[in-house]
């Protein structure tokens, strides 16, 4: 099954990303990469925040779903899409919908960040709360694809999501080449293979580190064993990590390139809360701070680098950050 992904990742290119971005430049302004000094002081490094936090939606994810929808056809698409989600996949692609006048119907699990569900269906997507997880919500999608004929989009395997992806790398690169490290959360993979694929054409020795929760780890452990691992629950704060399987072609593009993945503990994951919070005065989702954190663990050796921290999301319950607040 594999061998199809790898064929899939050749799709997955620089050029594409810029055909991408002149997609995408016409419906979102690039968001901004800003230094803070309270930051740098702490980790030790010129540490700088890629702001994906401040899109429409919330989140990376918009970039993805934008170029998705310009290189479907009517005809692909006529019966609507069908999505699985925790909240920013949901989001990206209901909000897109409407731009593009698709219907989608968003799967999400029991229990789902209750803000999230309304914000979806502001957008004038079909809600269907299915299943105890993001991995039951995905089972029950293939399932409904049988029946409607729906276009299910898988977000991490879809060539175009990906390269839409990418061009945060582009924005990225345009303003500070001179990058050393770049750090970004990983759920189903997609953003961080988007960002190897492009930075690694652009700059080869560039080091590329993710993130994961050390409760949902299944990257890492796909990583290590050298074959993708679904784990049986993915129990974590961070909504946007609490993926039981990496998507297959993330883990194709990122198995023999990632430079290094850090795991974050429970307390590690609220602490980047508050740190994101006090250092640059933003609101970040657990997986958004992610990353904040992650560069604190390992600061020794991102000493004088010039250091980029994905804030992938803002899109935070409320009641998380209550908890994170009251640590």
């Amino acid at each position: 099954m594999l061998k199809k992904y790898e064929a899939l990742s050749k799709q997955v290119n620089l050029t594409r990303a810029f055909m991408a971005r002149s997609v995408i430049c016409r419906y979102l302004n690039r968001t901004n990469l800003i230094c803070y000094s309270e930051l740098s002081r702490l980790i030790g490094c010129q540490a700088f925040i890629k702001h994906e936090n401040h899109n429409p939606t919330g989140s990376f994810k918009i970039r993805g779903a934008i170029n998705f929808f310009h290189h479907m056809s009517r005809e692909e698409l006529e019966a609507g899409i069908l999505v699985a989600t925790r909240g920013n996949h949901g989001l990206a692609m209901a909000w897109a919908g409407q731009w593009f006048h698709v219907p989608c119907t968003v799967v999400v699990p029991q229990n789902n960040n209750p803000e999230i569900n309304r914000t979806i269906e502001s957008y004038g997507a079909e809600l269907i709360v299915h299943g105890e997880d993001f991995y039951d919500a995905q089972s029950y999608c293939e399932e409904l694809v049988d029946s409607a004929g729906y276009y299910y989009v898988q977000q991490g395997n879809e060539p175009e999501i990906l390269n839409g992806l990418a061009t945060m790398g582009l924005e990225i690169f345009e303003d500070l080449p001179e990058v050393d490290t770049i750090i970004c959360p990983i759920g189903g993979g997609a953003g961080c293979a988007s960002l190897v694929k492009t930075m690694r054409a652009l700059k080869p020795d560039i080091e590329i580190i993710g993130v994961e929760a050390q409760n949902a780890p299944s990257f890492y452990n796909s990583w290590k064993k050298g074959e993708i691992v679904t784990l049986d629950d993915a129990h974590t704060v961070a909504d946007g990590l609490a993926a039981r399987a990496v998507f297959h072609l993330p883990y194709v593009i990122l198995k023999d390139t990632i430079s290094d993945v850090v795991l974050l503990t429970e307390d590690e994951i609220l602490e980047g809360i508050r740190m994101a919070l006090t250092t640059t005065h933003n609101l970040a989702e657990a997986a958004g701070a992610a990353s904040t954190m992650a560069a604190h663990k390992i600061k020794d050796r991102l000493a004088g680098k010039k250091v980029v921290m994905i804030m992938s999301g803002g899109n935070l319950n409320m009641d998380i950050l209550k908890t994170a607040l009251r640590c």
